[in-house]
């Protein structure tokens, strides 16, 4: 019974996922970040930065933890102050030394430093309940199951072929288009 159950939690396991194409730039995200954790209206605070690039390509890009299932930034940490947990990377504030290893080390710079704290800035989800993902008006961000992750991809790939006439290839050395009207008329 034990092991259904955690193989239960494993396969219901979600993701803080960032949707790009629907980030608006607002960074409501960051404020909501910075009043939850340090009470004070200050987005370098926050654990979620909202990059954006101009004039181009126009990018609204929030960059939050991954909560990594092998996190190199546990790994390089010299006094074990950050574990993965339930899913989650958490920092034990009671052993951090501040060295700030786990910044280097993330590879998607999503943990952050501001002169004011005395310990790396880090995601730790909100207990579970993230403020950002409740606060986004343009639903930018998202809880979504781990076995979802990709799924748009898959289906935004598919559907590309649909909007093609004709594909391009080399059979032998011999260039062949197949138009999309002839499938199944092909001399086989």
């Amino acid at each position: 019974m034990i092991n259904s159950i955690k193989v239960m939690n494993l396969c219901m396991s979600k993701k803080l996922t960032v949707i790009p194409e629907q980030c608006s730039g607002c960074k409501i995200c960051e404020l909501v970040c910075s009043i939850n954790h340090f009470g004070v209206n200050n987005p370098k605070k926050a654990a979620i930065r909202v990059i954006i690039t101009y004039p181009h390509p126009v990018m609204r890009m929030p960059v939050v933890c991954g909560h990594c299932k092998v996190p190199t930034c546990v790994e390089v940490c010299p006094v074990d102050a950050l574990s993965r947990k339930d899913g989650i990377v958490q920092l034990d504030k009671e052993i951090c030394i501040s060295c700030y290893k786990c910044i280097g080390a993330c590879p998607f710079g999503a943990i952050y430093a501001h002169e004011d704290c005395d310990y790396p800035i880090h995601c730790d989800m909100c207990g579970g309940d993230p403020e950002c993902i409740k606060k986004c008006p343009k639903g930018a961000l998202r809880l979504i199951p781990e076995a979802a992750l990709g799924e748009s991809k898959r289906l935004n790939n598919v559907l590309s072929y649909t909007q093609m006439k004709e594909i391009e290839f080399y059979e032998k050395g011999e260039k062949k288009t197949i138009h999309y009207a002839e499938i199944g008329k092909e001399e086989l």
